[in-house]
């Protein structure tokens, strides 16, 4: 049974079938989006996403054919599952449909509820379909040992490491997480979103991630520990590179000293870190200047230096943690995200709290995106 996200976009010019349609797929809990033209179906598709586009085929204007055949030219929408619906049950407009590639070709002689049923039916199969590909891939990366977030987390004499990720929708994304101890005498952490949805983002983080351990691992075996410097060297390979040259990408690099304690952060295209004090119980931002990674030979990349002291809490965040989708639509807001995690900073199960508020899917803060939030904490020596 689909559940209440799932979409359909119904493309008719007579009312009476828009108006069945729709009070039907509501009442299975299915969100109809109508349209009388193929006209207006393309102004639809370039704000919305069906999981199934259901099209009459003579329509006034462009017909059903016309339209698939524009959907197919257009990569955005080529996959999206596509049904003929007509009261036309000749041969050849069938043969022509399924050349197409339409999923299916139903005859509006069967009964509405019939028709909604076999939609509910294809929903289901294609839901299947998706979760098993979902599962094969994440064996095959799990059996390379390709992981786009760490296993575990260092143990640090000065600082406590943890942090939260989540996928959206069960797909993998471009969000990246790392802890990467060059030497005995330091630590990395490394936070990253490669700009895309889904399967291309989440195979492109991967080529990021080897970019940025092997930069860090190569500088400092030459003595190069400026968190700038390298994130500027990355940056020109990135930037050369064919093959991610069109693909960017955000950066937070922190460097620990281990025997200080000291770091040390340079940010790509990141959003602000937001540190907590808990001396005086308050947060500031700490704001980056560089560019996305790749999008210029020089990134103007800056080093900062953090102090921190016992209690208090550095957060590094993803995009998708300040995106969300509201009851008006989808939204972004860095200080709303500030909002709901300020009562969480500066307790010991600070990350326990966050996942209970933001990640908990609340009708009002739905996730649009994968979200990742890394949390160091100061420890008492």
């Amino acid at each position: 049974m689909p559940d209440s996200q799932s979409k359909i976009l119904v493309v008719d010019d007579d009312d009476v079938v828009l108006m069945l349609m729709k009070s039907l797929l509501r009442s299975r809990g299915i969100k109809c989006l109508q349209a009388e033209s193929v006209r207006v179906a393309m102004t639809i598709l370039e704000n919305e996403t069906p999981d199934i586009i259901l099209s009459d085929y003579r329509m006034g204007g462009k017909d059903g054919f016309e339209f698939r055949e524009e959907l197919l030219a257009d990569k955005r929408w080529k996959h999206i599952p596509f049904v003929f619906f007509t009261s036309f049950a000749d041969e050849e407009f069938t043969e022509r449909g399924l050349d197409l590639q339409a999923l299916d070709y139903i005859d509006k002689s069967v009964p509405f509820p019939l028709v909604v049923q076999k939609l509910v039916n294809i929903l289901d199969a294609v839901r299947k379909q998706h979760e098993q590909a979902v599962y094969q891939i994440g064996a095959t990366a799990r059996a390379l040992n390709l992981r786009s977030v760490p296993a575990r987390v260092p143990d640090n004499r000065w600082y406590k490491f943890d942090f939260l990720y989540e996928t959206f929708e069960n797909n993998p994304g471009g969000d990246f997480i790392d802890f990467i101890e060059p030497d005995k005498e330091h630590t990395f952490v490394i936070m990253g979103d490669v700009m895309g949805k889904k399967w291309g983002a989440w195979f492109f983080s991967f080529n990021y991630l080897s970019y940025i351990r092997s930069a860090i691992r190569l500088c400092v075996f030459d003595g190069d520990l400026s968190t700038a410097s390298i994130v500027n060297k990355i940056n020109r390979v990135v930037n050369q590179d064919p093959v991610l040259q069109d693909v960017l990408s955000t950066l937070s690099l922190l460097m620990i000293e281990h025997k200080t304690g000291r770091i040390t952060y340079t940010g790509a295209g990141d959003l602000p870190l937001l540190l907590f004090t808990e001396k005086d119980r308050e947060c500031r931002q700490i704001q980056s200047s560089g560019l996305l990674l790749g999008i210029m030979a020089d990134g103007l990349y800056e080093e900062q230096v953090i102090e921190m002291q016992t209690g208090d809490q550095l957060l590094i965040i993803s995009d998708g943690m300040t995106d969300f989708r509201g009851q008006s639509g989808d939204k972004s807001s860095y200080p709303g995200f500030i909002n709901r995690v300020k009562f969480a900073l500066g307790q010991k199960n600070t990350l326990a709290l966050i996942r209970t508020d933001i990640f908990a899917h609340q009708d009002d803060f739905r996730a649009v995106d994968d979200r990742s939030l890394l949390l160091i904490e100061k420890k008492s020596l």
